[in-house]
Parts: C-alpha cells; sequence; structure tokens
C-alpha cells in the first residue's frame, strides 16, 4: 500500500452490529461504531453521523487555519452540521452548517468567504460533492462592522 494511504480497521465487537474503528494515526484511540436497535444496541456513532463529524471537523480546520493565516483572532469557533436523509437509498441529500465565531476582527462577509474558499480545500467537502447539498449559516459575535 502507498505509503500516502490512509488506514483504518474496523473490528466486529458482538453478535449485534457494534464495530471498533482504528486508524492507523491513532491506534489507541479506538471509536465505537453501531446502529439503533434492532440491528444494533445504539453504543457507537452510526456511519452517517461519522460523515458529518468529518465533514465538519475537516471543514473547520480549513476555515481556522484560513482565518489564523489571514491574522484574524479566533476566540472561539464551533461548527453544527445536520443531516437531512434520504430515504431510498439511505443516504445524505442535504447538510445544513451553522458556523460560529467569536472574533473582534472579523466580519460576517469574511467569514462567509473563508467557508467558501474552504469548499475547494477541504477533502472531506470535495469527497461529497455533487452527491450531498450543503446549506451554509454563518455568524460571528463581536463582528466588525
Amino acid at each position: 500500500m502507498d505509503a500516502s494511504a490512509l488506514v483504518t480497521v474496523v473490528t466486529l465487537r458482538n453478535q449485534k452490529v457494534l464495530f471498533e474503528g482504528i486508524s492507523a494515526t491513532n491506534p489507541g484511540r479506538p471509536l465505537p461504531i453501531d446502529y439503533l436497535p434492532p440491528a444494533g444496541d445504539g453504543e457507537g456513532f452510526r456511519g452517517l453521523e461519522l460523515l458529518l463529524l468529518a465533514f465538519g471537523g475537516c471543514v473547520s480546520t480549513c476555515v481556522v487555519f484560513l482565518l489564523r493565516k489571514s491574522g484574524k483572532r479566533v476566540e472561539s469557533y464551533s461548527m453544527r452540521a445536520a443531516g437531512e436523509k434520504r430515504e431510498k437509498p439511505l443516504s445524505l441529500a442535504k447538510i445544513r452548517v451553522e458556523v460560529e465565531l467569536d472574533s473582534p476582527d472579523t466580519s460576517e462577509a469574511e467569514l462567509a468567504a473563508f467557508v467558501e474558499t474552504a469548499k475547494g480545500l477541504s477533502p472531506v467537502w470535495l469527497a461529497i460533492a455533487g452527491n450531498v447539498e450543503v446549506e451554509v449559516a454563518a455568524r460571528v459575535a463581536s463582528a466588525v462592522a
């Protein structure tokens, strides 16, 4: 396998569908993956929740990196991602994202521009492009006028 490849292992841990996921870069941090009853016991993250977490983490990394690289102060940052499911086939149809930034020197227009830039940089956003609609709302506390 290519040295630049990302490697994860998912191992079944019970008689239903509880799995333990690990990555080669964090083998000591297992992640429980499960499904709702009756298929599972609901003791872990569902696949679409993990996709939303991956999306939020990847996009947020890009946005905060871009903000700081531009000299903007980041007092606090959070992203809420809510997925709208499609039933047939079961998948994500839409992700609604709410970005909240506390920054005394960033306007909402600037934050929106950083999120738009992240759209072309985030590997997870690029992976879902064309398959999942993404709607973004961005709010800045302590924003410049």
